[in-house]
């Protein structure tokens, strides 16, 4: 068992530079990072907690860690995550992920950005971190993370996540941040579909496909080759009906060849009932999936799994709006911890019970953190 463990671990994070001068170091980096990932899924939320489970758990920690000088300080947990690259560390959890679970083929990876609202710093002037994460819907795995400054920044670092995942035939889908010729190519050369919603930052293209839409709502869709879907859900006295449709010709759109493998444009409406209140909103499309409104319909809804599973489980199971950790490097690399920390609570299916207690479970059950850490 601990030898698993220990293997198991050094095989991912090998490659992790250790940033401490050598003849100074007490703790053996690969201890302070299997410690610290044990002690984030069983309820830690900062470095005197992840201290503080170490002392509880250090005699069964010793059987699969060296632990030369015992536990590490509380002030040491910082100040090694303080240092440790969060770009390489993101990698290592990367390849971890991605050689104990099976991505589903033909499944959607939402990408989406998550504020880190308490990590501002206002003495140095810093703003909050911005995480910009990749979420298995069907799975429901964290495959990726990787930090930006602010929200703007989700352009250039989009791309740069991609090339952490495997996303070979699965359906990528971005928010109107990331609707860009670049990042669409990106997703069609590694192999996988994309589905990018569309505001107003691409000149004219928002323009072009709501009006066509408007005009062809308008005739019924006459002499308008198109495919439909529509769904109705309702719950708590509320009532949605959504609306998709997609047109696969786009020889009226000039940029169309700008946009690799792109097969469609799509339109939702959606038209909302609360008590005698009704509100309706439209969104549009573009992607390079066939033209199903049914699929292109699974896909849209799919992208809210990364807000409803992923972000919510952040804040409710893992208090991550209330963290207190400023450090920029120790709060992204903890906040990554964070994530497949939740990952693998999620795939854990025997214990039917929320993630705050398969995480207390964890802490008071070491054999079940061993069947959480899938070994």
């Amino acid at each position: 068992m601990s030898k698993t463990l220990g293997v198991n671990i050094t095989d991912h994070f090998s490659s992790l530079k250790d940033p401490r001068v050598q003849l100074k170091t007490r703790h053996k980096l690969i201890d302070i990072i299997v410690i610290t990932i044990c002690a984030v899924i069983c309820g830690a939320d900062d470095w005197t907690e992840v201290f503080d489970y170490g002392k509880a758990k250090e005699d069964w920690l010793k059987k699969f860690l060296e632990l030369p000088n015992g536990i590490p300080s509380h002030d040491t947990f910082g100040r090694v995550f303080s240092l440790l690259c969060p770009e390489e560390f993101a990698k290592c959890f990367a390849s971890w992920i991605h050689a104990i679970f099976k991505i589903t083929d033909s499944q959607t990876v939402a990408i989406d950005g998550k504020t880190l609202r308490r990590s501002h710093d206002r003495s140095s002037n810093k703003a909050a971190i911005h995480m910009v994460g990749a979420w298995a819907t069907k799975n429901g795995i964290a495959l990726g993370q990787l930090k930006t400054e602010d929200k703007s920044n989700e352009i250039t670092a989009i791309p740069e996540l991609l090339k952490l995942l495997d996303i070979k035939g699965c359906i990528v889908t971005i928010d109107a941040m990331g609707c860009q010729k670049e990042i669409a190519r990106q997703i069609v050369d590694q192999g996988a579909d994309y589905v990018l919603a569309l505001k107003g930052n691409q000149g004219t293209l928002h323009d072009d496909v709501s009006l066509l839409f408007e005009d062809a709502s308008k005739r019924d869709f006459k002499d308008v080759p198109h495919d439909s879907h529509q769904t109705v859900d309702g719950d708590h006295g509320r009532v949605e009906v959504r609306r998709y449709v997609t047109v696969s010709d786009l020889d009226w759109l000039g940029d169309r060849s700008k946009w690799k493998n792109l097969q469609l444009i799509g339109m939702v409406q959606s038209e909302r009932h609360i008590g005698d209140k009704v509100t309706n909103e439209t969104r549009y499309f573009i992607s390079s999936l066939p033209n199903d409104a049914k699929g292109f319909a699974q896909a849209v809804r799919d992208h809210w799994c990364i807000e409803n599973q992923l972000h919510w489980g952040l804040d409710i199971a893992f208090r991550e709006d209330d963290s207190r950790v400023r450090d920029r490097n120790a709060a992204t690399n903890l906040a990554i911890l964070r994530r497949f920390a939740l990952s693998l609570c999620k795939q854990e299916k025997t214990a039917k019970v929320g993630i705050k207690i398969k995480r207390k479970r964890a802490g008071w059950n070491n054999d079940y953190l061993l069947k959480l850490l899938n070994l």
